[in-house]
């Protein structure tokens, strides 16, 4: 069930990746040398045989995907299994996972459901707890920082969705979150100073869904390297002169 499709920023590349949702599988499509698409997969999330679950097995249910702006990292939600990923797509057709953390999800120590075989995890995650509120919902909607050091990520797919999966979420509101990352090894840390909560909005609870930059962002735009021939506004100078790629 493909969900969503992201493009190289690079307005010269042919290639992109798709987010399948329900099986959490990437695929990666690309132009031939002949003028035709292909596709073949790159990564996938095994399931996990779980107890006290709508299901034997729990799929990842893959939500969301963004690509950095340097078109170096690739990351994504995984909403039943509680985890956002990171992998370095420097070599696109071999992407390598170097980061990886848990913020909720639907296996967390102490919840209904019990995981009985896993091939990724000895265990399963503890509850994550920010600035004393426990966080209830999954990782979904994700947004990223243009220089790619800052992910933030809310909680809410689709209210009758999260009614059923997470109905806590629906009671106490969205979070916003925000994780660090490492540009240089990979890596994510959860930065414990930072929490919007939607709970306390005046009409709340409220849940939280896009993230968007109001002068654009990386999972919307493409851009062209500074003083690039193929930037429209390089003869004003502009794009030579700015320290960020130009967009067009």
């Amino acid at each position: 069930m493909p969900l969503e499709v992201r493009f190289l920023h690079d307005p010269l590349s042919t290639q992109g990746f798709v987010g399948c949702a329900l099986y959490a599988n990437v695929f990666r499509f690309y132009r031939k040398d002949d003028g035709t698409w292909a596709a073949h997969k790159v990564i996938s999330i095994p399931p996990k045989k779980v107890e006290g679950w709508a299901l034997p097995e729990m799929p990842g249910v893959m939500t969301d995907i963004l690509i950095s702006l340097d078109d170096r990292f690739l990351y994504f939600s995984n909403w039943a299994h509680g985890d956002v990923r990171q992998y370095d797509i420097t070599d696109p057709e071999h992407p390598k996972l170097v980061g990886q953390i848990f913020l909720g999800g639907s296996i967390v120590k102490g919840g209904p459901v019990k995981v009985v075989h896993d091939v990724e995890l000895k265990e399963q995650p503890d509850p994550v707890y920010i600035q004393g509120r426990k966080l209830e919902g999954s990782p979904q909607m994700l947004q990223l920082s243009l220089d790619g050091k800052r992910l933030y990520v809310t909680d809410s797919l689709f209210s009758p969705w999260d009614r059923q999966f997470y109905p806590e979420t629906v009671a106490k509101g969205s979070v916003m979150l925000q994780m660090d990352v490492d540009t240089v090894n990979g890596g994510l840390t959860l930065n414990k100073d930072f929490l919007v909560d939607f709970g306390k909005e005046p009409e709340g609870p409220s849940l939280a869904h896009e993230i968007r930059y109001p002068g654009g962002d990386c999972t919307s735009d493409i851009w062209l390297p500074a003083g690039s021939s193929e930037c429209p506004h390089r003869a004003s100078g502009k794009c030579a002169e700015a320290k960020m790629p130009a967009k067009i």
